[in-house]
């Protein structure tokens, strides 16, 4: 059997390299600077949770599989020991996985995430509506494309009896592509973190905002072979 713990991950500002501060700043203005605080502490007590359980188990057994992370070996640990001195709460545990002994792989496909970023800094200098729902449009498929190379490239690597860690951004579709043997896990429900999401950017503040907040922040239960 092969197992893939999935975790649906919530970006920080020092994920996102350099568009992050201006995003932080952008979002900040949108939502309100409290409600924008609030919810960095959410993120950061959600990564709690998720640390609190995957440094529970034995790291040496974990493979490791990174939104974003297109390079294995010692380069791929220098781009998330680069990440995590920048902040990234994401790359700090990854970081404390591999010094108990868990192994980060390569994820992604560089030619994907370098299309990726020109159409993100052309989405954020698009002049009208029209161009930026091309845009919206030309990033959806090309995240589709990378979901399905990422379950590729997990199928083709990950062997029987091994255990694999997935921390991929919660917009991601990944597990709809991966095949029927890799039994997995989720760490914490895709569609609940995107529901958090939908009640942050559209103002909800009533309790269905609440409860979503307390399931991020909550220890993560999961009863791994049952």
């Amino acid at each position: 059997m092969r197992e893939l713990l999935y975790i649906p991950i919530i970006h920080s500002e020092a994920d996102l390299g350099s568009l992050g501060t201006a995003i932080d700043k952008r979002s900040a203005s949108l939502y309100g600077e409290k409600r924008w605080a609030e919810h960095k502490e959410t993120v950061a007590r959600f990564w709690k949770s998720v640390a609190n359980y995957l440094l529970s188990l034995d790291a040496a057994s974990l493979k490791i599989y990174q939104d974003g992370l297109a390079a294995n070996g010692e380069l791929g640990r220098r781009i998330i020991e680069e990440a995590a001195k920048r902040g990234s709460m994401n790359h700090r545990v990854i970081l404390q996985l591999l010094s108990k002994g868990a192994e980060v792989r390569k994820t992604e496909d560089a030619s994907l995430l370098m299309e990726e970023l020109r159409l993100a800094h052309a989405e954020s200098g698009a002049a009208s509506i029209r161009n930026c729902e091309s845009l919206s449009f030309s990033k959806a498929c090309l995240m589709d494309e990378r979901d399905k190379f990422i379950a590729r490239t997990i199928d083709e690597t990950l062997k029987q009896g091994e255990t694999a860690v997935l921390f991929i951004g919660a917009y991601h579709n990944v597990y709809l592509y991966l095949p029927g043997d890799i039994a997995v896990e989720y760490l914490k429900e895709p569609e609940r973190v995107k529901a958090y999401f939908k009640e942050l950017i559209s103002g909800g503040r009533g309790k269905r905002f609440e409860q979503l907040a307390h399931y991020l922040v909550s220890p993560v239960a999961i009863h791994r072979g049952a």
